[in-house]
């Protein structure tokens, strides 16, 4: 399996040294990617109806994945860089394409593109986007993404969008990956039909249940070959923990196995509290985390 790291973007700070100083450790380390999240705007939680369930309020920082990476392709060679996950249908298809294609070029195709469709409806209206479509939306947007990666010039059509006779120039030179991510079955169904991999955001037992589906669902649409898994670990499980678990999602067909070590949301996903405090801590929990599950 590769194992990859996920970057502590509410809990690095905002020192540009320290940002470059975990995603240069994690590569010297060996780590094969970096995974980032996506919220573009905070949102109080109180008073809301429907409530808001999500784990990240108006007081966390999150860097924003794409500006991040293109900082960091040129800091880094070869660490594939990771979107875990970028809220699709919150964002115009078009622009998302132009902005991976150029990172795909200044990264040397180094990008992997997850997606998903979010919880946090008062982004979407933030950002002027429809929550109640985003399901319908999102399997149009991947469609067009596709194509517009693809095509120099395009002339398309869709329930949701409109492109007529115009392209996004520079292409990328490789197809770039992507990777779906989700806690639903519909979310796996989707990744089965047309996804080229699907990140799960832990690794317990819950998790697990939902990679067999996923692969039930590969086997019948026959995309499982090829077809990337990763599980993120947290790292507060300590390393009897990640060892076990990277033995058990390496059986379990995984391609990548992934640290996760913010405090930030850990409770509510089921992982221990790591504690950290400072930008180093996490550098310092990169080193310990491979010496353990290098060689599974």
């Amino acid at each position: 399996m590769k194992i990859g790291c996920v970057f502590p973007t509410c809990e690095i700070g905002n020192d540009p040294i320290a940002i470059r100083d975990f995603a240069q450790a994690a590569e010297a380390l060996g780590y094969s990617h970096l995974i980032t999240y996506d919220h573009v705007l905070g949102a109080v939680h109180a008073g809301r109806e429907p409530k808001l369930g999500g784990p990240y309020t108006e007081q966390n920082a999150f860097h924003e994945p794409l500006v991040l990476f293109g900082y960091l392709a040129a800091l880094t060679k070869k660490l594939e860089l990771v979107t875990g996950v970028i809220i699709l249908p919150q964002r115009q298809t078009a622009l998302v394409a132009k902005q991976c294609a150029e990172l795909a070029i200044l990264s040397g195709n180094r990008l992997k593109l997850g997606v998903g469709t979010g919880w946090n409806y008062v982004e979407y209206e933030a950002l002027n986007e429809s929550f109640a479509t985003r399901g319908k939306r999102f399997d149009e947007q991947v469609e067009l993404l596709r194509k517009l990666w693809a095509t120099p010039v395009l002339d398309y059509q869709g329930r949701y969008h409109r492109v007529d006779r115009a392209g996004i120039l520079p292409l990328p030179t490789k197809p770039i990956p992507i990777w779906f991510g989700g806690f639903s079955a519909p979310a796996l169904k989707r990744a089965a039909r047309t996804g080229d991999g699907f990140l799960f955001g832990a690794a317990n037992a819950t998790m697990l249940n939902f990679n067999t589906q996923l692969r039930a669902e590969l086997e019948k649409t026959g995309r499982a070959k090829g077809f990337e898994i990763d599980a993120i670990v947290g790292y507060g499980d300590g390393p009897d923990g990640w060892r076990k678990s990277a033995e058990t999602w390496k059986a379990a067909g995984a391609t990548h196995f992934s640290m996760r070590a913010m405090s930030t949301g850990a409770s509510l996903i089921g992982d221990k509290d790591p504690g950290f405090t400072s930008p180093q801590q996490h550098i310092d929990a990169l080193a310990k985390f491979m010496a353990v599950v290098k060689d599974v």
